[in-house]
């Protein structure tokens, strides 16, 4: 049998536009904002941001649902237009990283890929409890994230992370290192400077919006699991900071590796750990993410279309 929307909407054009309009995202990104971007980009990129993230928490909250669909779909579409904007960042201001780049741009075509689900519950008339959840998660912890990274608590916490890594770094060295401001000396001799992204915000705030968005779960369970990840990341990554200041301070080339490689792969294996944890203590977190996972379940017309490719294939 049929879905309504199936019947109004041909496979081929939804799924035509859920690919298309990524895409062009990407390029309008591209050719405007090429890196470095201008003082008077800034407030042109920052606009799809904020906007995005207010209107995915507002779409949470609307009832009518009927209403809140439409300001989740204008909400994920301009919160992937401004990471369409970030690629060439990515990979330029963080030493030609190409997995932060590439991860931004397969997250555009998934941040539209909600987008769509928001229509398909709109046209079915259904209420999707992980679209309600990823949503309202992404807009939690992005605002705080950004409102952070954008004022002078930034700052603080950039300074705070410094003093503390040094702190740890020294211990392990015997002495000999002075953490300045940004900086970390050892005998006198630059070894690495402290920046936000090394502050570990992204990962606390991470499973801060994945925990207290999620429905019928007790507040003071919330606090203990937010607790039980927070402050192990926070400690871990001074332990992080501190390692790669140990390897690099004979030998400044073997900081692509010390950050790209090991202290990357390090840190996502803590995150796997810490949610696998979260997963025995909070199994609502559990049924969120794989409702997520199964969205293409829902079979709608742009999972019709890929089934549809596939089965010619085999055929």
């Amino acid at each position: 049998m049929e879905t309504n929307e199936s019947q109004r909407f041909s496979p081929v054009l939804i799924t035509g536009s859920v690919m298309l309009v990524p895409t062009l995202m990407l390029l309008i990104g591209y050719v405007l904002f090429p890196w470095p971007l201008r003082p008077i980009d800034y407030p042109v990129v920052y606009t799809p941001l904020f906007l995005g993230l207010i209107l995915l928490g507002i779409g949470t909250l609307l009832k009518p649902v009927r209403y809140g669909h439409i300001v989740k779909i204008i909400g994920w579409g301009s919160f992937a237009f401004y990471w369409a904007l970030m690629p060439n960042f990515l990979y330029f201001s963080e030493d030609s990283d190409v997995f932060n780049a590439a991860v931004c741009i397969i997250g555009i075509y998934v941040l539209c890929y909600f987008a769509y689900h928001e229509w398909l519950s709109l046209q079915r008339k259904e209420h999707v409890s992980c679209l309600q959840w990823i949503a309202g998660g992404t807009a939690l912890a992005g605002l705080i994230y950004f409102i952070i990274e954008k004022t002078v608590v930034a700052d603080w916490l950039i300074q705070l992370v410094t003093q503390q890594s040094g702190w740890l770094f020294n211990i392990v060295v015997g002495g000999g290192v002075e953490a300045i401001e940004r900086s970390i000396f050892y005998n006198g001799t630059f070894v690495v400077n402290i920046i936000f992204a090394c502050t570990a915000v992204q990962a606390m705030v991470l499973f801060v919006g994945m925990i207290l968005p999620l429905p019928r779960v007790p507040a003071l369970r919330k606090l203990a699991s937010i607790l039980l990840t927070v402050i192990p990341i926070y400690i871990l990554n001074l332990g992080r900071n501190a390692l790669i200041s140990l390897l690099v301070k004979n030998d400044p080339d073997l900081f692509f590796i010390a950050h790209n490689v090991i202290g990357k792969i390090g840190a996502l294996l803590v995150l796997i750990g810490l949610l696998y944890i979260m997963f025995k203590i909070l199994p609502e977190l559990f049924d969120e993410i794989m409702c997520i996972v199964d969205l293409p379940k829902r079979n709608g017309p742009v999972e019709q279309w890929f089934s549809a490719l596939i089965g010619k294939k085999k055929t």
